[in-house]
């Protein structure tokens, strides 16, 4: 990338990233070792102490406001009283390789570092475990280098989808049965479609491979992985509960031996259904369950789906059921005080090529811009390796979210324009 052929308003970003960029590639400084711990049942390999907290986010949003001159609107107070980027760093696409690992870790660590985000996003499955592991390096990394303190970075994965491990090479034919079904880690009855599970025995591994995946004691937030739009058409509704009630009852049992802050739901299309439609699911009936096995101080906090302006029925449809009204899902969320992350901002780039612009922004920035400035939400998670789309990105840090008019005159529809004569 060079500076010089951006927009005058993204080159002393573009900067700051060139400088970030040369910085991730030289050699690090000794490792902090204060900060580090055995896993336990992993020989040799070593992790990050601690988790997101109050304090330590309110000192990453303090230090980027009077360091960046960041306005404290690019920060939202989330469940827990952590406080988060309406940005952060989503780990969705690419190939499982080493040049898209590397890409990965300098988009982490050029984000942690600026100042401007400290939401970090991925899955299991995200790249065959890779970008677990990436997103894992780019933290140790910049912890050891005290350009962040571990307690100032919020970290979220997702567990569900089966996860062939990519530095292995393709899975076999008979991957499942060896690496799974043989070692007792997953029944075969409890694979949906041949693809996903929630049963106990296969989430308590999956979380072990997470933790080991990213280096971290803790894990701040473990989402189920599109269960209720994987496990409802297969399994039915009454299965379904069952199952979610004995995942959340194991999730309650690793917050309780300190290895993860909260948990959620990642989804796609089953909480923007309406009610009767074949797909949908009640977020109040999880909340219910959560509060079955975990008492009021539950660990449902959180819940992840699309959102974007070509997606946005999470603010235009009132498809959730809460305490007898029907309301959108933003409005739901916020109801049984859930935090709202979004996903696909950009609509998978689509929106960047050839969408809506408003107020000097370029297609991408507006639909970003849009995305973080919905009442109610966190932010978007979006991809991003290139180092211009950081840049251009990034800057969004800088302004404040639209507000509601604003928002709201992006979903009017175009005047039509008469043909000319």
């Amino acid at each position: 990338m060079h500076a010089a052929i951006l927009a005058p308003r993204h080159r002393a970003i573009a900067r700051t990233v060139e400088r970030l960029l040369a910085v991730t590639n030289a050699a690090g400084p000794r490792s902090r070792l204060s900060d580090l711990f055995f896993l336990p049942g992993v020989p040799g390999a070593m992790a990050l102490r601690g988790r997101a907290l109050a304090e330590g986010t309110a000192r990453f949003r303090d230090r980027a406001a009077r360091e960046r001159m960041l306005p404290a609107e690019h920060f939202r107070e989330a469940p827990g009283g952590l406080w988060l980027s309406s940005l952060g760093l989503g780990t969705y696409i690419g190939q499982p390789d080493t040049p898209t690992d590397s890409a990965v870790e300098q988009a982490a660590t050029i984000c942690l570092t600026s100042g401007r985000v400290n939401v970090l996003d991925t899955a299991i499955n995200y790249r065959y475990q890779r970008a677990e592991r990436s997103l894992g390096r780019a933290l140790a990394r910049a912890v050891e280098r005290g350009a962040v303190a571990r307690d100032e970075v919020f970290v979220a994965t997702k567990n569900g989808y089966l996860a062939p491990d990519g530095e292995l090479g393709p899975p076999s034919r008979s991957w499942v049965d060896e690496q799974l079904v043989r070692p007792g880690i997953l029944a075969p009855e409890d694979l949906v479609d041949g693809s996903h599970a929630m049963s106990r025995s296969y989430l308590l591994d999956q979380f072990a491979r997470s933790r080991q995946n990213l280096g971290l004691e803790t894990i701040d937030l473990l989402y189920l992985h599109n269960a209720p739009d994987a496990q409802l058409p297969v399994v039915g509704v009454d299965v379904f509960l069952g199952r979610l009630e004995e995942a959340f009852a194991l999730l309650e049992s690793f917050r309780d031996a300190g290895h993860l802050g909260a948990y959620g739901l990642a989804t796609w299309g089953c909480l923007r259904e309406p009610p009767g439609a074949p797909g949908h699911f009640a977020l109040e009936a999880a909340v219910r369950i959560a509060r079955k096995v975990g008492g009021e101080d539950h660990g449902l906090r959180f819940v992840q789906f699309p959102f974007s302006l070509a997606m946005p029925e999470a603010w235009t449809h009132p498809t959730q059921p809460v305490g007898g009204a029907r309301l959108p899902l933003f409005g739901a969320a916020v109801k049984l005080r859930l935090g709202c992350f979004t996903s696909v901002p950009l609509a998978q780039g689509r929106l960047a090529r050839g969408g809506l612009r408003r107020a000097g922004l370029s297609a991408a920035q507006t639909a970003l811009q849009f995305a973080r400035s919905a009442p109610g939400t966190i932010g978007p998670l979006v991809g991003q390796k290139r180092a211009e789309h950081l840049s251009e990105n990034l800057e969004l840090a800088a302004r404040r979210p639209w507000g509601a008019e604003t928002f709201a005159a992006c979903l009017a529809p175009e005047p039509e324009r008469a043909p000319k004569a």
